[in-house]
């Protein structure tokens, strides 16, 4: 059995792509609720979590914060518009390796949990369209705080519930495809593999400080073997 006690991994990018889903269905909430067109990777890039992509998305395009009643509205709308938007999005994709590599590390005995920017309804959502949700026992998302460190250390706070035991932090890695989610990752005291899937090479993520950086999940994870 692997040292390991825990791997958390990023989804956007990292375990799959929606091709755009996501943006569609936030795009979608903004144009009903709000009558205004909005070009959501433009303004808010990678790995932000949802609730601060909706307040960013929204000062940009109505010019002030927006308030309480008003971000929720539109989360809601853009939850709504999800399902059918990942469902039939054609450019959705499982990065290479993902689910042959799952398989192992549950067969191995290592618990598996996310850390993601999705709040957790779109987070399932996602994972649903590729069978994904099964791998994982828990997660932080961008429900628990907007803060990408913060939800991590909620994440493996929740695995220490499921497993009735502490997850030594030295025995825990993350896995992410943008700086956002090595500082992360170090913010809640684990170690990271840079996953060059989405926008940022290997060279890239080294520099941002990843432990550990690979091309694809098919050259398995560095630091399983502590």
């Amino acid at each position: 059995m692997a040292d390991t006690q825990a791997v958390l991994f990023d989804i956007d990018g990292t375990l799959i792509s929606t091709g755009g889903a996501s943006d569609r269905a936030w795009k979608r909430a903004f144009n009903e609720l709000h009558d205004v067109d909005v070009d959501v990777p433009a303004i808010t890039g990678k790995g932000v979590p949802d609730p601060e992509v909706g307040r960013v998305v929204f000062k940009e395009a109505i010019g002030r914060e927006p308030t309480g009643e008003e971000a929720e509205a539109l989360m809601r709308r853009r939850l709504d518009y999800l399902p059918e938007e990942v469902r039939k999005s054609p450019g959705f994709v499982v990065k290479d390796g993902v689910v042959e590599l799952l398989d192992r590390l549950i067969d191995e005995g290592i618990m598996l949990g996310l850390t993601t920017g999705n709040v957790e309804e779109a987070a399932h959502i996602k994972l649903a369209r590729a069978n994904l949700n099964r791998f994982f026992s828990f997660g932080g998302y961008g429900s628990d705080s907007p803060d990408r460190t913060e939800l991590t250390k909620k994440a493996l706070g929740r695995g220490e519930l499921v497993s009735g035991n502490r997850l030594d932090r030295d025995r825990c890695f993350s896995c992410g495809d943008t700086p956002r989610d090595v500082e992360a990752g170090h913010g809640a005291g684990i170690r990271v593999v840079g996953v060059a899937t989405g926008e940022f090479t290997v060279e890239e993520l080294l520099e941002a400080g990843a432990d550990a950086a690979i091309r694809s999940f098919r050259e398995g994870l560095p630091l399983l073997d502590g």
